[in-house]
């Protein structure tokens, strides 16, 4: 018969509150917004490096050769970065935010230094995966130090500038990344890293001394995080090789899957046998934190894996160039930042908080209908109009998922639920892009653009891709519907004792 782990040495969570709580009033509202400005700065870096590389592939695949490598310059970051989310969440958990948020965003000034300087492909793809490795923490961190500076009954504005921030990048990454590949060097697209981090890091270097900590005794559950971070890794790596040949049933495929869900059965074994794991059982059966993180990933997966899809889309059926098609993506952009915007603004006020995500899940379904429904008009007005709606739809559900889960959690647990709330957004949007993208390439648009490029896609693809999204879209709102809707709490204390599990 099994034992329960043995948990008495580790404080009780209402001492560690208190003293937390009493310590956030410490800060003043200028030293707020000089943290806030600067971990927002650091969020865009992870951000922008998803979306700015894809633009400089061409020039980087002729001044640098060995084209075979050049997929893997998007995939080892999306590989790394996903991969050590929840790790850097629970890092910061133990060790306070200042020293592990310094780390990720040194980690990725390094890797960003490397990419510019590579003198072969191979050495930009390890600089990449380099940069993975610090733009994961970053990603997990921004959220988490928001979530101690406002509590949780204010902070949907918050939220919404993270979702502002990810919008943002998801637009202009491709721009800025095809001006500097075109009419200037490609290393730019790294080189312009460093006095962004670099300025995040000065502007924050004072105020995280004042972030309230409490530290605590701890059992770091390395096995855990080894199994963590090779799950994530395996099940990428089965994404990025099946994605980029177009042969999912390949024995590689099916090997780094298989390899994946035996990584991941030992965590959960793990989960359950030690004392201080790696992601708290009580936050992995909490029914908010299940629902909503899965409603979120889903919101990721569409949106993001729509971003690779709408250009291509607008250049088959409406007939534009690559130009227009990018305005596109600006105006999906510009609706989930009003979206967002208007959101954080309203979720303070409203008892039923869920509302503004439920309504936009809604409403982002129904623009997908509109395009699969208009798709053979070949009216660029109508699939700009669309394209916004749908934008509009998304913009509430990010703020809205990640105040509902951090609102689940006390203090202590903050970086651990946020880590895995920014890792499923990862997986899901790594998801999104595999899917929607298999489906591209499946119609015989191949990774250089076909041999007739995008106006050689059927118009069938991009219903069955609009379709897709909107699939996950309603799963997304199902999962949502049914999460709990627990009270906002108007301070930093510890949240009352709720439901069991997750069903």
């Amino acid at each position: 018969m099994r034992t329960a782990p043995d948990r008495s040495d580790l404080p009780r969570a209402e001492e560690r509150s208190e003293t937390e709580a009493s310590a956030s009033g410490s800060l003043t509202e200028a030293r707020k917004r000089q943290i806030i400005v600067g971990v927002l700065s650091a969020m865009l870096l992870a951000a922008l490096d998803q979306t700015i590389v894809a633009p400089a592939l061409v020039p980087i695949g002729r001044a640098l050769g060995a084209v075979e490598y050049l997929p893997w310059v998007i995939s080892a970051y999306l590989v790394t970065a996903t991969a050590v989310t929840p790790l850097y969440g629970k890092l910061a958990d133990v060790h306070g935010r200042r020293p592990v948020i310094f780390l990720a965003v040194s980690i990725f000034l390094a890797g960003s230094v490397i990419c510019a300087l590579a003198p072969s492909l191979p050495w930009l793809v390890a600089g990449r995966a380099v940069q993975g490795l610090g733009g994961g923490g970053l990603i997990a961190l921004a959220q988490t130090v928001l979530g101690d500076l406002v509590p949780p009954k204010h902070r949907a504005k918050y939220a919404a500038q993270i979702s502002a921030v990810w919008a943002t990048a998801s637009v202009l990454g491709p721009l800025v990344g095809g001006v500097f590949a075109q009419h200037l060097h490609w290393s730019l697209v790294f080189w312009i890293n460093l006095p962004i981090g670099l300025a995040a890091l000065w502007v924050m270097n004072g105020p995280l001394k004042d972030l309230p900590f409490s530290p605590r005794p701890h059992r770091l559950d390395v096995p855990g995080a080894v199994l963590v971070v090779a799950g994530t890794s395996l099940a990428m790596l089965a994404l990025s090789i099946g994605r980029q040949s177009g042969e999912w049933t390949r024995p590689e495929v099916l090997g780094l899957a298989a390899a994946s869900l035996v990584s991941v059965g030992l965590f959960a074994w793990r989960v359950r046998s030690f004392a201080e794991p790696l992601i708290p059982i009580s936050v992995l059966k909490d029914k908010v934190i299940a629902r909503g993180a899965f409603a979120v990933a889903c919101g990721a997966g569409a949106f993001i894996g729509l971003t690779t899809v709408v250009p291509i889309f607008l250049q088959s059926r409406n007939g534009v160039g690559p130009d227009l098609a990018a305005v596109g993506l600006i105006l999906m952009g510009a609706g989930a930042v009003i979206g967002a915007a208007l959101t954080g603004r309203a979720v303070p006020k409203l008892v039923r908080y869920r509302a503004p995500a439920l309504w936009g899940f809604a409403l982002s379904i129904s623009a997908l209908a509109g395009l699969i429904l208009s798709a053979g008009l070949g009216s660029l007005t109508v699939s700009f109009a669309l394209l916004f709606l749908y934008g509009l739809g998304v913009g509430p559900i990010f703020p809205v998922g990640t105040v509902s889960v951090q609102n689940a959690v006390a203090r202590h647990d903050l970086g651990a639920a946020t880590g895995l709330l920014a890792f499923l957004r990862s997986l899901g949007a790594a998801f999104g892009v595999a899917i929607l993208g298999a489906i591209v390439l499946g119609a015989g648009l191949g990774p250089e653009g076909g041999e007739h490029g995008p106006a050689s896609v059927e118009l069938s693809t991009f219903r069955l891709a609009f379709a897709a999204a909107a699939m996950a879209a309603c799963c997304g709102l199902v999962s949502l519907w049914r999460m709990p809707e627990r009270p906002l709490r108007d301070s930093h204390e510890t949240p009352a004792a709720h439901e069991g599990p997750a069903a």
